[in-house]
């Protein structure tokens, strides 16, 4: 049986500036965190950098033919903050008007376009006064998104503050494997901290200084986790997880609270929690119009007493993407359960889902990725199954519109429904770019 799409659900794709845009030296931007770790020898795979990426800054107006000829909804793109300021408090008018196009030819083109403010390439300048482990961060991100919503709200549909921030704080300043590369775990949580803080100066900013109207949000990356077993130590590796992946971002942003059993957990490496200040989780909590999920996958753990927090990975037998990550469209489901039961009644926008896998270009341009066919077909057929019974999930945007940088994998993992020969920068669609045009269309599934 057919699953239906409603008139009002929005279909999307999506991409972020880093990843696509290269031109890192035009049109006055200056280096962000990502040029110089990507720069750094030995941390992105085969020392690829962004700096040609997809070459999108010059090859924008022929990325958005591909978005139309998709029949989505929607596109969803980020902007790099050292294009708008190269340094601190100096306002670049030239890297704005390369949005401004940008948003004019999409909505040219009958296509919404909802922006993501901060997708982790933060300015060089501003890591180098600290970071987002300063407290100042919060300024220089506030003055960033004042005057891209003045120069861009009445192109933009919606708005994102910011793109996972467990990634940008904890892949970034605990794990070290994003920029900027650091192993502190206490500079990681004062990243987080000051990351949210800075989400919730801009929908305050937005919403009761400026008076604007369009949805504002933000985006998080989410995994149920499970344990491998029932025993009490599987349980408490699984409960020590979801506090370090998902609990940490969604207390505070829709409860105005930490969890407290990770903040005992954390308070080893922490010396103090006095970095959070009075009034600062009610400001991170202060209302948004919707929240933006980023799913990917399950993970699965177990009791691991030499770990810091106590979990390790576990063996699964589920299929598995290009990445190694679990296919787990039935995880989906329960994970959205869970927010609906604990969390919020917002509108829910799958802001990212899709899966890498090792695409093959044939003589004839063709990509038969069947894999991420059936992978996108699963967690659409979720998606609607969700919808029929009341979860209000307003929108699906698949990652990835192009192959692209994929963060310190480089340009190995193809995460695109659109094929990116990386030489000659010549797009071919792949058959699930196809297929979601298919899906699109005829809104049902």
């Amino acid at each position: 049986m057919k699953l239906k799409f409603s008139k009002d659900f929005i279909f999307g794709t999506a991409t972020s500036s880093y990843q696509i845009e290269g031109a890192i030296n035009e049109g006055g931007r200056t280096p962000s965190i990502w040029d110089t770790f990507s720069e750094t020898p030995g941390k992105v795979l085969n020392g690829d950098t962004g700096a040609i990426a997809c070459d999108h800054y010059h090859r924008y107006e022929e990325d958005i033919e591909i978005i139309k000829s998709l029949g989505v909804d929607s596109y969803r793109f980020s902007i790099a903050w050292p294009r708008i300021f190269p340094k601190d408090g100096e306002y670049n008018a030239e890297g704005m008007e390369f949005y401004k196009n940008l948003s004019m030819k999409l909505v040219e083109a009958g296509i919404k376009p909802f922006v993501t403010l901060y997708h982790w390439d933060m300015p060089q300048w501003a890591h180098e006064k600290g970071g987002w482990v300063s407290r100042d961060s919060v300024q220089w991100f506030k003055e960033f998104a004042e005057k891209c919503f003045e120069e861009l709200d009445e192109y933009v549909g919606m708005w994102i503050t910011h793109n996972e921030p467990w990634c940008a704080a904890l892949l970034g300043y605990h794990q070290g494997v994003h920029a900027p590369g650091h192993t502190n775990m206490e500079e990681a949580l004062k990243a987080a901290h000051h990351i949210m803080l800075s989400h919730g100066e801009a929908v305050k900013l937005y919403k009761e200084e400026m008076k604007l109207k369009k949805s504002i949000g933000i985006t998080l990356n989410l995994s149920p986790v499970y344990g491998a077993s029932d025993s009490q130590n599987d349980q408490l590796a699984a409960n020590n997880l979801d506090g370090y992946v998902n609990r940490w971002f969604l207390d505070p942003i829709l409860k105005g609270n930490y969890p407290m059993d990770m903040m005992n957990l954390y308070s080893k490496y922490v010396h103090s929690y006095d970095f959070i200040k009075e009034g600062d989780l009610e400001l991170i909590a202060y209302p948004s119009d919707f929240l933006g999920i980023n799913f990917y996958n399950r993970q699965l753990v177990e009791f691991h007493s030499a770990s810091d927090f106590l979990f390790k990975s576990a063996y699964s037998d589920y299929p598995k993407s290009g990445m190694g990550w679990d296919i787990s469209p039935k995880e989906f489901k329960e994970l959205i359960y869970r927010l609906r039961e604990e969390y919020t009644d917002l509108p829910i926008y799958i802001t990212e889902n899709g899966a890498a896998f090792d695409d093959v270009l044939e003589e004839d341009g063709t990509v038969h990725d069947k894999d991420r066919v059936s992978y996108v077909e699963q967690h659409l057929t979720a998606v609607a199954e969700l919808n029929n019974e009341g979860h209000n999930i307003a929108g699906y945007y698949l990652w990835s519109l192009l192959d692209n940088f994929e963060w310190a994998f480089g340009y190995e993992k193809r995460f695109g429904i659109t094929y990116v020969d990386f030489d000659t920068q010549k797009r071919y669609l792949k058959d699930s770019a196809k297929r979601y045009t298919e899906i699109v269309k005829a809104r049902e599934i």
